[in-house]
């Protein structure tokens, strides 16, 4: 597959509102559809017919895909297409911020090499997605169809996000294995996390309980945050750490449990995808 003119789409094309999606999104469509025709293996032709060159838009493809992941015996593929279609008809929103979130992921993750390699394989953008539709249905009042996805989404990508939980969009999960969202978690727009990352509480307390995560902030592999605290604007929270309390924006923490290290930085970590820690100044 060959990695196509990327320069011709990226993030930045993306406005906010939803109403000036539709032309970007016909860009990205049609750099997908032109990926796909690109692939000249014959076990795979199928399985890109199926997935994108087969559909009109960026919406049915994705419909599609959702569908026939999570149908099961208790609801049907088609089923839960038709019920995503649904969801992006009534908030069209939701097909925005799910192109937002394969920009980023072309963008930040070096083993992506186009767009259609993450919207067909990638498991954490499946989780990311189908976690959208999950929370449209509980915003709707219909939790227990909301809680199937939820749990199908668990079973299927080891990804586990309460459909309550609040995420903004340009979301990279990258590899997705292990990552474990929280009820009342928010996660901002720009955030970047690594595999086996939790976002939960300290106890079996009610009500607002669970971290929140601003914007551009990077999570690495193993991290465990915990409890109603705040992880600052561009913070990085280093593998493995455990971090029970208030990390301040721009600031660099690592350990167990974490502690301040460096100086504070600048920019935002999660879109360069800078793990390497600053001079550590304490030994254990």
């Amino acid at each position: 597959m060959q990695d196509g003119n990327v320069a011709s789409v990226s993030s930045s094309h993306f406005e906010e509102s939803s109403m000036l999606c539709a032309p970007q999104l016909t860009v990205l469509w049609r750099q997908m559809t032109q990926e796909a025709c690109s692939c000249h293996d014959p076990l795979v032709r199928g399985l890109l017919a199926t997935g994108v060159r087969s559909h009109s838009s960026f919406a049915s493809a994705l419909a599609a895909l959702i569908g026939r992941k999570l149908g099961d015996r208790s609801v049907a593929a088609d089923a839960l297409s038709e019920l995503v279609k649904e969801s992006f008809d009534a908030e069209p929103d939701l097909v925005c911020a799910a192109a937002a979130d394969l920009l980023a992921i072309r963008e930040r993750d070096p083993a992506c090499p186009d767009f259609v390699t993450p919207f067909l394989f990638f498991k954490g953008y499946h989780a990311v997605q189908t976690y959208r539709v999950a929370r449209w249905l509980w915003l709707s009042e219909r939790r227990h169809l909301a809680l199937h996805l939820q749990s199908r989404a668990s079973e299927l990508f080891g990804v586990d996000i309460h459909p309550a939980a609040q995420l903004g969009r340009r979301i990279l999960f990258d590899h997705g294995t292990g990552i474990v969202v929280g009820e009342t978690s928010i996660i901002e727009d720009d955030v970047s996390i690594l595999q086996n990352v939790t976002l939960g509480g300290t106890g079996k307390h009610c009500g607002d309980r669970h971290p929140k995560v601003r914007r551009g902030v990077l999570i690495g592999a193993g991290a465990k945050v915990l409890g109603n605290i705040e992880i600052g604007e561009g913070a990085k929270i280093g593998a493995g750490s455990i971090v029970l309390e208030p990390v301040p924006p721009f600031t660099t923490v690592v350990g167990n449990p974490a502690r301040k290290v460096g100086v504070r930085h600048k920019g935002m970590p999660a879109l360069n995808m800078d793990q390497t820690l600053p001079p550590i100044d304490y030994i254990i």
